[in-house]
């Protein structure tokens, strides 16, 4: 809880908290993660997956889910609220994830990386996904 308390001082009213690439099959490292979502109680749990994986991005979140309700120590866990999906512009035709991933999850796909900078995170823009999908 310590990471809000400068933010807070500044009264800047986000804080994002990185879990440095938390493996989904590392217990410790996932039990760590649902004690840092119960403790600090966060509006929004964004998960951050490669959209290059496919299909394996399913699994990931559906497991980073089930690790959040397992571990949490709180009486509702936190689940994943959406995603951001990083080298979105290097995919082709391997568009089928993204929605895989939103029917799975029933959370949206908010931003997804186009790029190495922060002017490369962009919404996630439906039409242009039907488009990729329909090529």
């Amino acid at each position: 809880s310590h990471c809000f308390d400068f933010p807070q001082r500044l009264k800047d009213d986000v804080v994002l908290v990185d879990t440095a690439g938390r493996m989904q099959d590392n217990t410790p490292l996932m039990r760590a993660l649902a004690k840092l979502v119960a403790v600090n109680q966060p509006d929004l749990v964004l998960f951050v997956g490669e959209a290059l994986v496919g299909n394996d991005a399913v699994d990931q979140v559906s497991r980073f889910n089930q690790a959040l309700r397992e571990y949490s120590t709180a009486k509702n866990p936190r689940l994943v609220d959406g995603m951001i999906l990083t080298k979105f512009d290097t995919i082709d035709d391997k568009v089928g994830a993204a929605i895989s991933l939103t029917y799975v999850t029933g959370k949206p796909i908010i931003f997804v990386g186009t790029g190495q900078t922060y002017s490369d995170l962009k919404r996630m823009n439906v039409k242009m996904l039907i488009r990729m999908l329909l090529r």
